[in-house]
């Protein structure tokens, strides 16, 4: 892995293709096990989602349904503080246990959203499992069942995660130099 540059900005190596698959590994046994015999929706979030859920799903053993909403609060390399609904829920979620995939919690601010519209939806269970969390700005209440990495709060990119769209394709995650 060699520093990269995106746009304006330069990104080092920071965790490995292989780091990436054992945290993977270790969130699919936990949740095998946990969910067995209750058949749960996986809810992946997009855009940045899409590699992690795709490899966690490979690792899912049990009977399962997965969607997709896409929500936004980024742009470049800070939060907006707002969140976008671009794609709403067309699930029946009623008695079912939902589990919620992001690719990373920060503020959490993107999630809190979409808790709040999932409460209203009588779900059996809510659980949340983050491939990455930033617990220095994590300050919310909920709680995240599945954290495969806490890291600092850098901003990263790669495997899903983008700057300003690129990056996404990387098959490691990157976090941003220091300048």
């Amino acid at each position: 892995m060699a520093t990269i540059q995106l746009h304006d900005k330069k990104f080092v190596p920071y965790i490995s293709e292989k780091e990436i698959d054992e945290a993977i590994a270790s969130i699919a046994e936990r949740i095998n096990r946990d969910f067995e015999g209750k058949k749960p929706v996986f809810m992946g979030v997009l855009n940045g989602s899409f590699m992690f859920v795709s490899d966690l799903m490979k690792k899912i053993t049990i009977d399962c349904e997965l969607s997709f909403v896409k929500l936004a609060s980024y742009h470049g390399t800070e939060s907006t503080g707002m969140v976008n609904a671009l794609i709403g829920l067309n699930d029946e979620l009623t008695d079912r246990h939902v589990v919620i995939l992001e690719d990373i919690v920060d503020t959490g601010k993107t999630l809190e959203y979409l808790l709040e519209i999932l409460k209203t939806h009588d779900t059996a269970s809510l659980s949340v499992v983050t491939l990455l969390l930033k617990p220095d700005v994590f300050k919310k209440k909920y709680p995240l069942q599945y954290v495969g990495k806490n890291i600092p709060n850098k901003f990263v990119v790669g495997y899903g995660l983008d700057y300003n769209e690129l990056g996404r394709n990387l098959r490691e995650i990157y976090q941003l130099a220091d300048e």
